[in-house]
């Protein structure tokens, strides 16, 4: 499979264009998935410059890219620190995270992301990960359930649906994504049914990947990690991501909240990019309706 096959990048030249100042410095690409952001740094790094990508998708290891200034980590970003130490590096010049997931991903029925097409409830990013979407709707009690729906799905029915698939599975045990969406979808106005029916998918999906966990994490290493005017580049597509991705870029907190030093000096380790953040044009929209609601936030490491 091609790497557009695979996944079409989002806001590609943006997103280097706000990555890369020093051909030949170390960057990395911590969701490397099909590889087309990471070609597109390579395509403009000198023979100096190095790409580290990370991905725990086992799929994305057949996008590797054979070039010896690159190297593909097989890890949860949230490591990404760690991983970096190893190989030598303590200081990069720029991360860049695209935080959707990948059009394979959505496109594969049997790894559950769909809400399309039929498959197990999975929807595991890689397959070390214990926990599945079917031990979610199967196991956890109700209130861990309304929890999910509401903090992740941002459903305001999230009491509701933990009811009806506590019901359900009481009878008889989800299996498929089909079990879930005709579970469920009748309680949605026929209009809002697609968006909402993604929203519970959305729900499950980063409670089995504990994304938000992995967001946080990266976030905080990234203060370590750049240098002194490196440049931290996010894609984000809901505002769960967005959120703590913009306080964090303003204040170098994840709650917004701006600490002082001794002598009441703030102290923020980022410099964000001046205003609105950059969103994909008609043109791309047209061609990747996926990138419909990504938005791209660049902030600059201080000295």
């Amino acid at each position: 499979m091609s790497s557009s096959g695979y996944h079409e990048p989002v806001l590609l030249r943006e997103s280097v264009d706000a990555l890369i100042e020093d051909m030949n410095g170390v960057y990395v690409d911590v969701t490397f998935g099909g590889g087309g952001h990471s070609r597109e740094v390579l395509s403009r790094l000198g023979d100096k410059g190095k790409l580290i990508a990370f991905d725990r998708d086992e799929d994305a290891q057949s996008n590797v890219i054979n070039d010896p200034r690159f190297t593909l980590v097989p890890s949860d970003f949230r490591f990404m620190q760690n991983h970096l130490r190893f190989a030598g590096y303590r200081k990069v010049d720029g991360i860049l995270a695209d935080l959707g997931v990948s059009s394979h991903q959505f496109d594969v029925p049997e790894r559950g992301f769909s809400i399309r097409t039929e498959g197990k409830l999975d929807m595991r990013m890689g397959k070390t990960t214990e926990l599945t979407a079917a031990k979610v709707v199967n196991k956890y009690d109700e209130a861990e359930l309304m929890r999910v729906l509401k903090n992740y799905g941002e459903l305001s029915n999230a009491r509701q649906l933990a009811s009806i698939i506590v019901a359900r599975r009481n009878e008889r045990k989800f299996e498929t994504t089909e079990d879930l969406v005709q579970a469920i979808e009748k309680v949605f106005p026929p209009q809002k049914r697609m968006q909402n029916l993604a929203k519970v998918f959305q729900g499950i999906r980063i409670e089995v990947n504990d994304e938000m966990g992995s967001l946080e994490a990266l976030l905080k290493q990234s203060v370590e990690v750049l240098k002194p005017k490196g440049n931290l580049v996010v894609i984000s597509y809901h505002s769960l991501e967005d959120r703590p991705v913009k306080r964090f870029m303003r204040a170098g907190d994840l709650d917004g909240e701006v600490k002082k030093d001794f002598f009441g000096n703030p102290e923020r380790p980022f410099t964000p990019q001046p205003g609105k953040p950059i969103t994909p044009s008609k043109e791309e929209i047209e061609k990747n309706s996926r990138a419909r609601s990504a938005k791209l936030r660049v902030a600059k490491r201080n000295e």
